[in-house]
């Protein structure tokens, strides 16, 4: 799925959520979120904070993929994969 807008995002938690059978109290608590954020969320929310919204897509086990648009230019172009646990826990080590 390629994820443009916020609406995107939200419609991929919600998709995601139901297809595991978690209501939206379930999944707030396994994110360690509210289920109000979650609704917003769901609903295209612009703004939300990014950290929130890794740890709900972990939740839902849900792994990003990067396209550099290379592609598009006839360039085929393979990212390896990025943990990012590994750069969130390098960033917060950093002085």
């Amino acid at each position: 799925m390629i994820i443009r807008t916020p609406n995107d995002l939200g419609a991929l938690i919600r998709d995601r959520r139901i297809k595991l059978g978690l209501d939206q109290i379930s999944l707030a608590k396994r994110a360690g979120t509210s289920r109000k954020w979650l609704v917003e969320v769901e609903h295209g929310k612009p703004r939300a904070a990014i950290g929130l919204i890794l740890r709900t897509l972990r939740a839902l086990d849900v792994s990003l993929k990067v396209n550099d648009g290379s592609k598009s230019r006839g360039i085929e172009h393979f990212s390896p994969s990025v943990d990012i646990d590994e750069h969130l826990d390098r960033l917060r080590k950093k002085p």
